[in-house]
């Protein structure tokens, strides 16, 4: 760990007594890949606007406060943003990366960065943060007559090697059948049928998991489920939390709310945060993608991407706020609105 963050974690135990509010960025895109100028300007504007992805015209304000606010960071591909940490860091917000890692045939996502890429940037981002706070998804698992059992512990070893020392958790998930993706996935089989996805099915493939544990803990990571409906801990993997208050309390000694949030699917663990993505807006084209119903929109949507926006995506505007002018839990005055 680099002594400015260092010097971050022992100013924000200060404030550890202040109401924490987790912001997380993002379930819905991958904001530090293809939208990190426009988070940074609402970063300094100490607030951005977020719409209800159910009914638009509900817009919500969502506030960056320093010492206040946690940010998780979603992504596979964080190298745009690598140059925006000295000064995310230096504005008082903790935040840790949720990094997915995989190393799948090109039709399955054939925008992603290549495996290779992705890992020497990992190591980067790795490098500057410390371990602890760049946490490797192994997500989803696809099974498919291509992508076996075997498949999955070679490519699996062959990362977590590169990784060692890089990370102390990895996260897995088998992958679900949501229905924004069905018609990607009929058309994928019908061009390669050996990477048509077949179920998990514990009598065969409950050995992968465990042999999957096994991996990870000889290289020095521990194993967690991610919002899993099978019962992964017969292998050794326990559910896990990717919004994770303990996780908070360890790295930045603060005490986040643990209530579950309850937008999320019940057999998730994570504690609650505000969301400030919006969906169909990742153009890396994975096939397995639960968060982009339409790659068309997404392009569209992407190409008219405003970055001095209040919301990621269009030009939503966010609820007017009374108090314009505060103080921050170090008592730093910040601006409600930079732009207004």
């Amino acid at each position: 760990m680099r002594q400015d963050d260092q010097d971050l974690s022992i100013t924000l135990t200060i404030g550890a007594s202040v109401s924490l509010r987790i912001v997380s960025a993002s379930r819905r895109t991958d904001i530090p890949a293809l939208y990190g100028d426009w988070f940074m300007n609402r970063v300094r504007a100490g607030w951005c606007a977020v719409p209800n992805p159910l009914n638009s015209k509900q817009v919500s304000r969502v506030d960056f406060v320093p010492g206040e606010t946690v940010i998780v960071f979603w992504t596979r591909w964080p190298a745009p943003f690598l140059r925006h940490l000295d000064a995310l860091s230096a504005r008082g917000y903790p935040f840790y990366f949720l990094y997915t890692l995989v190393d799948y045939p090109r039709p399955l996502e054939p925008h992603a960065p290549t495996c290779q890429r992705s890992l020497e940037v990992f190591l980067r981002l790795s490098e500057r943060l410390g371990p602890e706070r760049v946490i490797w998804r192994y997500d989803p698992i696809v099974l498919s007559e291509a992508m076996d059992a075997d498949f999955h512990r070679e490519r699996f070893a062959r990362i977590a090697e590169r990784l060692r020392g890089a990370t102390r958790r990895v996260t897995i998930s088998i992958m679900d059948d949501y229905s924004k993706m069905r018609g990607r996935l009929r058309a994928l089989v019908a061009a390669h049928p050996e990477l048509a996805p077949r179920a998990f099915v514990a009598e065969r493939d409950g050995t992968l998991i465990g042999d999957l544990a096994q991996l990870a803990q000889a290289h020095g990571m521990a194993m967690q489920g991610c919002a899993e409906e099978i019962d992964l801990q017969p292998w050794g993997v326990a559910p896990g939390k990717c919004i994770d208050d303990d996780l908070i309390r360890q790295l930045f000694a603060l005490k986040a709310p643990g209530r579950k949030d309850k937008s999320q699917r019940p057999v998730c663990g994570c504690v609650e945060s505000r969301d400030i993505g919006m969906y169909d807006s990742c153009t890396f084209g994975c096939v397995y993608c639960y968060a982009t119903r339409s790659f068309d929109t997404a392009r569209r949507q992407r190409a008219g991407h405003d970055p001095m926006a209040e919301s990621l995506i269009g030009h939503f505007r966010a609820p007017t706020s009374a108090n314009r002018l505060r103080k921050t839990a170090s008592g730093v005055p910040i601006q409600g609105d930079l732009f207004g």
